[in-house]
């Protein structure tokens, strides 16, 4: 075994070993810390809400009255219209850079790879100065006005360029280079004879991205939604430039309202006593979500591996 250590082993390997041991448990640790840094801060806050913390919609500093449903909802809400839109995008762009020719494909991987590494401030800046515009001149008047998606509460609300719909889109279009990078690896890593062989027997490339490609790299396809996901729940700069920050719940995409990490961003400076508290909490829920997004991957992904017999 690797860890039993034998009397000819020297102190280099017992070296190592003892170092990728204390390597494994240091990612446990930081989870632990932070459970208990977030968890004691906000002792304060569930002392004095209870569980209605959790389902209040009052943040009224003023009366020392704080809920995190406003934000829960509005984090949940921005993270399913991101992946909900870059999910599809990204699957098709990866497929499209695997069968492009080279002279096209390779520069817009790297052109790809380069829209990971922009920071999340300048997705932020981008969006209000260019985008907000054109959600409030052209995106939103086309959704309410000509196709009359008013009368559903969805799209009913006023036309500002700022909201739900705004941050799921800036978030979408930060989810959307993770996503296609990791299904492009995938994709060039199913064997080209299977390929081959999809389209000598008469089938489209749709055929063989569906009945091949698909099945064969199917954890590989959940784990960049999942990867999407993540990044879109605890995004915070280019929310907060976006969302509008109204600690408030409403039916349409149009309305202002807020995440969890945009509140902790706008409000952690100022806060004390009961509202850090109420922060600290926030945060804590923050990371029970994120805990929950993982262990739900990770339970999806074993199920599909146990049907699919450990073939994928």
């Amino acid at each position: 075994m690797f860890y039993q250590f034998g009397k000819k082993e020297n102190i280099r390997d017992r070296m190592f070993m003892i170092l990728t041991l204390l390597c494994t448990f240091i990612p446990l640790v930081v989870a632990a810390g932070f459970f208990i840094l977030l968890g004691g801060n906000s002792s304060e806050a569930f002392r004095t809400f209870g569980f209605k913390f959790i389902l209040s919609t009052q943040w009224d500093p003023v009366q020392q009255l704080y809920g995190a449903l406003p934000a829960i909802s509005g984090t949940l809400v921005t993270t399913v219209i991101a992946v909900g839109i870059a999910a599809p995008l990204g699957f098709i762009t990866a497929l499209f850079l695997v069968n492009a020719p080279k002279w096209l494909g390779y520069p817009l991987s790297q052109a790809l790879d380069l829209l990971a590494a922009i920071p999340s401030i300048i997705y932020g800046m981008w969006g209000l100065f260019v985008f907000v515009p054109f959600m409030q001149e052209h995106v939103q008047p086309f959704l309410s006005d000509t196709l009359h998606l008013s009368v559903i509460p969805l799209f009913d609300g006023p036309i500002t360029g700022f909201g739900f719909l705004s941050a799921g889109f800036v978030l979408a279009l930060m989810s959307l280079p993770f996503m296609s990078a990791i299904m492009r690896d995938v994709f060039r890593m199913v064997p080209a004879v299977v390929k081959e062989s999809a389209y000598g027997t008469g089938a489209t490339t749709w055929e063989v991205a569906k009945d091949i490609t698909m099945r064969y790299g199917m954890q590989g396809l959940l784990g960049a939604v999942f990867l999407g996901l993540g990044r879109a729940v605890g995004e915070t700069m280019a929310v907060l430039f976006i969302i509008g920050n109204s600690e408030t719940i409403s039916a349409s995409l149009y309305e202002s309202g807020a995440t969890i990490a945009s509140v902790l961003a706008n409000k952690f400076a100022e806060a004390e006593g009961l509202s850090k508290s109420s922060l600290f909490a926030l945060g804590l829920i923050l990371l029970c979500i994120t805990f929950a997004i993982q262990i739900f991957a990770q339970l999806w992904l074993n199920r599909i591996r146990k049907n699919a017999g450990g073939g994928l």
